[in-house]
């Protein structure tokens, strides 16, 4: 199954809607060495795989990264990875 739809944007929603989750927590964070889709693909598919993501969304040209996740954002397991994908969690914006 692809990430990607067909308007070119990617989602990483396990099915469960977010408005559905109350403690639903948006994280934002700086991630370093991004610069093409490839790149927005595979730090789509590394972090949309942890457990209690429930979305990601990759902005490659501000080099940011924002996960929605069922309760508070694992800052560690969101830069392993990261950094698992070959890039470089710099910190939260």
């Amino acid at each position: 199954m692809s990430c990607c739809t067909p308007d070119g944007s990617c989602s990483t929603s396990t099915g469960e809607a977010a408005t559905a989750v109350t403690d639903a927590t948006v994280t934002v964070y700086r991630v370093s060495g991004m610069t093409c889709g490839h790149c927005k693909t595979a730090i789509t598919k590394a972090v949309g795989e942890l457990d209690e993501v429930l979305a990601v969304d990759v902005d490659v040209t501000a080099g940011l990264v924002t996960v929605t996740t069922k309760n508070t954002s694992d800052d560690a397991a969101i830069a392993a990875a990261v950094d698992d994908a070959g890039y470089e969690l710099t910190g939260r914006v």
